[in-house]
């Protein structure tokens, strides 16, 4: 049988925890034909040759690089790392995807658009920009679908910057008091992703949460830490300002992604992150992983040689 490829963006987006990747690499072993879209050919896109991937090079801010890439194929998955030009992309692939008139376009968003609207917005800019694709990608009249994450574990708050802070200080420094939350690993969102793409039948219009495996306090998650690492993680609270000093500034992030960790690490403060939903394990069958069995296949970063 003749299978379209599917085109999977930002595929090889980050040099951990990419969605894109992993989805990529989901679909190779279902044996569909997969075209990923890179922004350079480098390592990363040699290891997406090796799973046996087409590889295309291209910007999502350039409509003929868009058409190249998705011409041929009847699905996408559109993804992108954070970014000041999102927005444009998001667009772009929306104009020539309707252009194209494909059967799919599954959209990966924030699960912080579920609380915003009209009247309501936060002060990152890449939240924003969410918020504002969703809106012309639901206007578009293109056969689309939303799956809202929220915060990943291989974000720097609890990955990059907890590896600092617990080589450094033998404990898990955050800006976020009392507030909970419930991180959700690459893996689990990528088994989602795929299911979609795989199986699009009765789910174009829906709009998927995902979280973690449960909700719970800084103090929760450093124990998770503990039981990962096999070693005592103590939470070490610490402000907002002080979290930036520490660990925002001199990172070399670009300035629009520094604006978007210091706004969520104000908001797991204000408590927006006490999300739980059923969403993983109703879309894949299988329960998302916890906290403390991701920390454990990260241990050699966390103790070892640090983030790769």
């Amino acid at each position: 049988m003749n299978i379209s490829p599917i085109l999977v963006t930002g595929a090889a987006a980050g040099k951990v925890g990419s969605v894109g990747f992993k989805i990529v690499e989901l679909l190779k072993q279902r044996d569909i034909p997969v075209r990923a879209m890179v922004r350079q050919f480098d390592e990363r896109a040699e290891d997406l040759k090796r799973l046996g991937a087409e590889v295309v090079k291209g910007d999502l801010t350039d409509l003929n690089d868009i058409r190249q890439a998705l011409e041929g194929c009847n699905r996408l998955y559109f993804g992108m790392a954070a970014s000041s030009s999102y927005l444009e992309a998001a667009v772009n692939t929306a104009t020539m995807a309707k252009h194209l008139g494909v059967e799919l376009f599954l959209n990966i968003s924030q699960m912080t658009v579920s609380e915003m609207s009209f009247s309501e917005t936060t002060q990152s800019p890449q939240q924003r920009q969410h918020w504002l694709a969703e809106q012309v990608l639901n206007w578009s009249g293109l056969p689309v679908v939303h799956v809202r994450a929220t915060v990943f574990l291989e974000n720097p708050l609890f990955y990059h910057f907890a590896i600092e802070s617990i080589k450094k200080t033998g404990a898990l420094e955050l800006p976020f008091g009392s507030g909970k939350s419930s991180p959700i690993a690459t893996d689990d969102v990528a088994r989602v992703m795929t299911e979609i793409l795989v199986s699009p039948k009765g789910q174009i219009g829906k709009v998927y949460e995902l979280t973690g495996a449960k909700s719970e306090d800084a103090k929760a998650i450093a124990e998770d830490y503990s039981r990962g690492l096999g070693r005592k993680i103590e939470y070490r609270p610490i402000s907002v300002e002080e979290w930036k000093e520490r660990y925002l500034k001199g990172s070399g992030l670009p300035e629009h992604v520094c604006h978007h960790l210091e706004t969520m690490a104000s908001r797991h403060r204000e408590n927006h992150y006490d999300r739980w939903t059923d969403g993983v394990e109703k879309l894949t069958g299988e329960k998302p992983m916890a906290i403390d069995t991701w920390v454990r296949a990260h241990s050699q970063e966390f103790l070892g040689g640090g983030a790769k």
